[in-house]
């Protein structure tokens, strides 16, 4: 009797230590997870050479770039170092925030484009998401914003052609021709998302463009493809001559912003007049009937950013939010940032 006790004694232990050892192989350890899938995807492939397409991208600080034989994939946290915001007469209240494309997250660029039996024109596609990267690791959107408006002639955007999305993420909606300062004339400012290079007004060789077509590029005496930018409509790529994977109406693969704040309406007859950033923190000055108003807002803490709103005639106004995980779709429906 009692060896019979002990047998199920023991029966009944190794049954508890099978279900532990099962149960830890389901058990998700999201913290590791996360950590391999994000070195997993960092890893460079060191069979692949460099390919030149690299370089545009490294002349700025911030920005980091890997590939493999097919793609090169861009890190940044999509703000410039130039000033953003000021001139800026049609406001959404959006602020730039740094954004998390880095890891999984990153930007990807082909590095073999092929030119599409089917191109996808910009006038009436791709309204959502970005179009193309520019060099500094800024993303760029379509010229119309998502109501089909010209985004430049509607007064959204500062003097470099950009402005804050409804996640307070920066892009440009314009060719960022400023850019050849850094990178020089003669070389790309961006790379559309089908990876086919966009030049700045005028060709590699200092010449004026040639005839371009309604994608606002054309093809070269060696029969390779690129775009350029131009003072008017469409201002940069105007579409996708090359192939790509459309999905919800945006380009896809492509990172998703990191919203922290839930999107406000439009602040009607403001104007933003001054922008100052700092790490510790940034200052958006704006009037309104007159009167000035400010936004102050900054990191506090590793995942939380604190807002002092001071509207005119009222008191200062802080709020607190969490930083939320990108979304799966961008653009979609998003739950509000948790206030504190």
């Amino acid at each position: 009797m009692q060896t019979l006790r002990l047998f199920g004694q023991l029966v009944i232990l190794v049954w508890m230590l099978s279900l532990t050892c099962h149960a830890h192989e389901w058990h998700f350890h999201a913290d590791e997870e996360t950590d391999q899938a994000k070195a997993k995807n960092v890893k460079q492939d060191d069979q692949a050479e460099k390919p030149p397409i690299a370089v545009h991208f490294e002349k700025f600080d911030g920005v980091k770039v890997r590939w493999n034989a097919s793609t090169l994939f861009v890190e940044s946290n999509g703000l410039p170092d130039h000033d953003m915001m000021i001139g800026i007469r049609s406001w959404q209240q959006q602020v730039p925030i740094p954004q998390p494309f880095t890891g999984n997250n990153a930007w990807q660029i082909p590095l073999k484009p092929r030119v599409a039996k089917s191109p996808i024109s910009a006038k009436t596609n791709l309204y959502r998401g970005a179009i193309a990267l520019a060099v500094n690791g800024v993303p760029i959107f379509n010229a119309l914003n998502n109501r089909g408006d010209d985004a430049h002639l509607a007064g959204e955007l500062d003097q470099w052609g950009g402005h804050c999305g409804r996640g307070d993420d920066y892009h440009y909606h314009m060719a960022p021709v400023h850019l050849e300062a850094v990178v020089g004339k003669g070389n790309p400012i961006a790379f559309a998302l089908d990876g086919y290079p966009i030049y700045g007004l005028v060709e590699a060789d200092g010449t004026p463009v040639g005839k371009l077509d309604e994608f606002n590029g054309q093809f070269d005496a060696d029969g390779n493809y690129h775009y350029h930018a131009t003072k008017t409509y469409p201002y940069i790529n105007g579409g996708m001559r090359g192939v790509v994977d459309v999905h919800g109406d945006q380009v896809e693969p492509q990172p998703r912003d990191s919203p922290i704040r839930p999107a406000y309406r439009p602040l009607r007859g403001a104007t933003i007049t001054g922008f100052e950033r700092s790490e510790r923190q940034s200052v958006l000055t704006y009037t309104i009937r007159g009167q000035e108003g400010t936004v102050a807002y900054g990191p506090d803490g590793p995942s939380k950013w604190k807002f002092i709103y001071t509207e005119p005639g009222k008191q200062p106004r802080t709020e607190t939010y969490e930083r939320q995980s990108h979304p799966d779709e961008r653009g979609g429906r998003r739950p509000p940032p948790r206030r504190r």
